[in-house]
């Protein structure tokens, strides 16, 4: 005699053989806003101390920029979608091209973020997972080689 066996759990799927539409996001595996809103203090009080990126970000705004970057990378990474309802598409060359963001300004931009980065003491792989995304992000801003 046969034991009937359990029926297979159903999975809903993002697209068909996709991801699963129930998968918790990086967004809240890392912790939500409050993972995000740390990382982009911690990094803005880097900036605020590099003589060199501190010239593109006035101090009379400096609030204003935290809650922006803090919402494009949320949603970025799954949370809400607030940035773009707020502002649009991310764009973010067009945004920084006003900015001189040689490979100098850069390497600035990813010590800062480095160290905020390091703030949240991420398990291996979420750290991993969140500096490649900055990293190859920070390459892309350079905008020129002059010094």
């Amino acid at each position: 005699m046969s034991i009937p066996s359990e029926p297979s759990p159903i999975t809903l799927r993002v697209t068909q053989n996709g991801d699963s539409a129930l998968a918790r996001s990086f967004y809240d595996e890392v912790g939500g806003r409050a993972t995000f809103e740390k990382l982009v203090r911690a990094f803005y009080d880097g900036v605020a101390t590099d003589p060199v990126l501190v010239e593109m970000y006035p101090e009379e705004d400096h609030e204003g920029a935290i809650q922006r970057l803090t919402g494009f990378l949320e949603q970025y990474w799954g949370g809400p979608g607030t940035y773009s309802e707020e502002r649009g598409h991310p764009r973010l060359r067009m945004r920084h091209m006003p900015f001189k963001v040689n490979p100098d300004a850069r390497d600035r931009w990813l010590t800062h973020m480095r160290a905020a980065v390091d703030t949240l003491e991420l398990p291996p792989l979420q750290d991993a997972t969140l500096w490649g995304y900055l990293d190859r992000a920070a390459h892309a801003m350079v905008n020129t080689f002059e010094e």
